[in-house]
């Protein structure tokens, strides 16, 4: 018997997938390139930086062996700038998602690049440095709330180095509340006249989409129920008014026109 499962990313899947996202890391101990799946990674050389999956970076601040760099728009200023801007300076939509990086300044070795037609070319996270130390500030990224979970329950030393973890807790929660507020009245405008049944999600996070698809999915079976019944009580309504003689009208004026 098949598992009646909710459609979607359940939030630790979401989270698993983010952790492939590239994050900067200051290595303390010398270690060689590692044979990866999706490519091998830089070898570590202190104090030298080095970006490597989430996950990975993850591990070795577990072991000691390195420590991580924060994105810099994890940074309370920016996170502070992000917040303004969604509540003061355009409350009614997202904030714009990083700009797409040069193929010259986005390079990552083993993980960043891939080979098309026209030669290498940056795709969507977690191939994009939107995590990095290099990622501009200001901007959400993709994964950014499961990155700053993750950094500030297994990197809080590091993170620290921003400012107060508890100012930063605070930030993003701001954030998530204000961003959640925006979806529910964007999916409330799918059943607005003169609405189009369209709802911009540019800038939307990986977690906000997974949390809030079912409730943005029951928005829009219910509007299509309210649809429906509208257009059947549409046709009872003609199909009555035609039951009724109303039919005969339009025999009285056309034979008016043909002058009979």
């Amino acid at each position: 018997m098949a598992l009646s499962l909710p459609p979607g990313l359940t939030h630790a899947e979401v989270s698993f997938l983010a952790e492939m996202e590239m994050v900067t890391v200051v290595p303390r101990q010398r270690l060689d390139s590692i044979d990866l799946l999706s490519g091998k990674t830089p070898a570590l050389r202190p104090p030298h930086r080095a970006d490597l999956p989430l996950w990975l970076a993850l591990l070795l601040k577990k072991q000691r062996r390195a420590n991580i760099v924060p994105p810099p728009w994890l940074h309370p200023a920016s996170l502070s700038q992000i917040v303004h801007r969604e509540t003061k300076e355009d409350p009614s939509a997202f904030s714009e998602p990083p700009p797409l990086p040069s193929r010259a300044s986005s390079r990552h070795p083993g993980f960043a690049s891939r080979q098309g037609e026209d030669g290498e070319f940056i795709v969507s996270p977690p191939f994009r440095a939107s995590c990095t130390a290099d990622a501009p500030a200001g901007y959400l990224p993709y994964h950014w709330l499961e990155v700053a979970e993750a950094l500030l329950a297994y990197a809080g030393d590091d993170v620290a180095g921003l400012g107060s973890a508890g100012e930063i807790r605070g930030l993003l929660r701001d954030l998530v509340e204000v961003r959640a507020a925006k979806m529910r009245d964007s999916a409330g405008t799918l059943g607005a006249e003169g609405g189009g049944g369209v709802v911009s999600l540019r800038g939307v996070g990986a977690l906000e989409l997974a949390e809030n698809r079912g409730f943005v999915l029951g928005v829009v079976d219910g509007v299509r129920k309210i649809g429906a019944s509208v257009e059947a009580s549409r046709r009872e309504e003609e199909m009555e008014y035609e039951g009724a003689g109303g039919g005969g009208v339009g025999e009285d004026e056309s034979d008016e026109d043909m002058g009979i």
